[in-house]
């Protein structure tokens, strides 16, 4: 058996074989994938998602679709996908690996392949260096492979329509709109760029990815329309998308620049207009809480509807510390323990990880088991739980006040506060 990326096959017996996809990817088989998926979900939404982010995700590679076939019939029975993004965490790039499209026909169900193709996911993200994962997933299910729950997703505000002034309105319709196409790609990639400046974790998009939504996106079940608003000079001053489908029966807002009070009052007004045409009794704005529609939103009498979160698992701790020292070192710098020698001892019960500080430098992380120091400090955290601290979802006291098996006390307690803090998150989707 050969366990190089592209030719990776692995038989799990009962007849069933574990596999990649064949590269190039080949129109046929992504065919067959994008059909089980459809069956599998119950939703023939996912099979237009599987044939766009296989044949036309600008990321996409063979290697990352995993599938299981029975060799009896030939059929595929379960699968998932690796969807690569990066991240922008403070000042460094992080890759993450999303697990996606994950599922298995009923009568395949309880025979451990999830765990599997799992198996085989975390290897890729070993061999290919990714810093995180993160999942869409189901509730509860994904703790068992790893993940936790550790970032904002969708949900956001309501707003219903007679919240929305007439001077809204009026500013609406003096104001200028029009669907985004190719040329307006460099216009988006400004105008994401500026509005990502505002959060802490973000996802940049390149021209790549706008030209992918722009021209691909529609084939997908994560379709949005992409709406312009014109500054007298026909210039694009900011945008928003609406999606075509999703959750609910409002109309969904999931995304907008960062807009000044007159164009975001205006955007709004539109958003009304366009709901009351579709027949959608409220607009469900699903940007981050700092977004300046939703805190206009808020002001008119929007109402919390709550968010779902991402999962995240962390595949190598000893890898993501490494990646985000120079966040942790200007964090050191920035407070009352700049030049602080210590080492710190992440136990996570399976393993121990030692990050050592030299005059408020890091100059390794290497994994334990630690010998007890002189100076050395102990964060004590089950693993699933590095992940919302590092990105500032949790922060040590309430992971502490939630989870009896956290145990960060004495001079660890400053020490984590000050290097990993709360932090602004929001993930837009790149699909």
């Amino acid at each position: 058996m050969s366990d190089s990326v592209q030719s990776y096959s692995q038989p799990l017996g009962d007849g069933l074989v574990l596999r990649a996809l064949a590269a190039p990817f080949d129109p046929a088989e992504v065919e067959r994938l994008a059909l089980f998926n459809a069956a599998v979900h119950q939703d023939p939404q996912v099979a237009a998602l599987t044939r766009g982010l296989t044949l036309h995700y600008p990321a996409a590679r063979p290697e990352h679709w995993l599938i299981v076939e029975d060799t009896a019939t030939g059929q595929i029975v379960s699968s998932l996908c690796l969807i690569p993004w990066t991240w922008r965490y403070a000042d460094v790039a992080l890759r993450s690996g999303e697990m996606g499209i994950v599922g298995t026909l009923p009568d395949y169900r309880r025979r451990g392949l999830v765990r599997a193709l799992d198996h085989r996911f975390k290897r890729l993200l070993a061999e290919e260096g990714f810093h995180l994962s993160h999942i869409q997933g189901i509730p509860y299910f994904y703790r068992q492979l790893g993940y936790e729950y550790a970032l904002p997703l969708e949900g956001g505000w309501h707003l219903r329509l007679d919240q929305v002034p007439d001077e809204a309105s009026a500013l609406a319709g003096r104001s200028r709109f029009c669907r985004a196409t190719l040329d307006d790609v460099p216009a988006l990639v400004r105008l994401y760029d500026e509005a990502a400046r505002h959060l802490d974790i973000s996802a940049p998009r390149d021209e790549r990815a706008w030209r992918f939504l722009l021209e691909h996106e529609p084939l997908t079940a994560h379709a949005s329309e992409t709406w312009l608003l014109l500054g007298q000079d026909g210039e694009p001053r900011g945008y928003w998308r609406v999606a075509r489908f999703g959750f609910g029966d409002g109309l969904i807002v999931d995304e907008a620049s960062w807009l000044t009070l007159d164009a975001a009052q205006a955007v709004l007004g539109e958003a009304k207009a366009q709901a009351a045409e579709r027949g959608k009794p409220f607009i469900r704005l699903s940007a981050p809480d700092s977004n300046p529609l939703i805190t206009i939103g808020r002001a008119w009498g929007a109402q919390d509807a709550g968010r779902y979160a991402w999962q995240i698992h962390v595949p190598d701790p000893v890898r993501l510390l490494r990646q985000i020292a120079p966040v942790l070192e200007r964090r050191l710098a920035e407070s009352f323990l700049a030049g602080i020698t210590r080492i710190i001892c992440f136990d996570l019960y399976r393993e121990q990880i030692a990050l050592h500080l030299s005059e408020g430098k890091v100059t390794r992380v290497e994994r334990g088991p630690v010998a007890e120091v002189a100076g050395a400090v102990y964060l004590a955290l089950p693993p699933n739980l590095l992940a919302p601290l590092v990105l500032g979802w949790r922060g040590r006291a309430a992971l502490a006040a939630a989870y009896p098996d956290v145990g960060i006390w004495g001079d660890a307690e400053p020490l984590a506060d000050v290097l990993f803090p709360p932090m602004t998150a929001f993930l837009q989707t790149q699909y």
